[in-house]
């Protein structure tokens, strides 16, 4: 298993801990994260359906984009390292 496997590994779980994150704290309404929820599905079902080759494997790249997104809506900004 290569690292970008990894990377997309990990970035699809973050997607589910944030997303439920989210609604357990109070942070995303329901509608925001049913918005999020049929976001996900769009890009699952509807990249396989894109003529261009490249863009069947590009799924990790786009949950990883949903990922920042929730990361601005829950914490309402970047999260600080130090």
């Amino acid at each position: 298993m290569g690292s970008p496997a990894v990377a997309a590994f990990i970035g699809y779980w973050i997607f589910w801990i944030l997303l439920v994150y989210g609604v357990g704290a109070g942070e995303l309404s329901l509608k925001r994260a049913a918005a999020f929820l049929v976001l996900w599905v769009a890009g699952r079902i509807g990249l396989a359906y894109v003529p261009w080759e490249p863009a069947h494997g590009m799924f990790s790249s786009f949950v990883a984009i949903l990922d920042i997104a929730l990361v601005f809506a829950i914490f309402r900004g970047d999260i600080r390292l130090t």
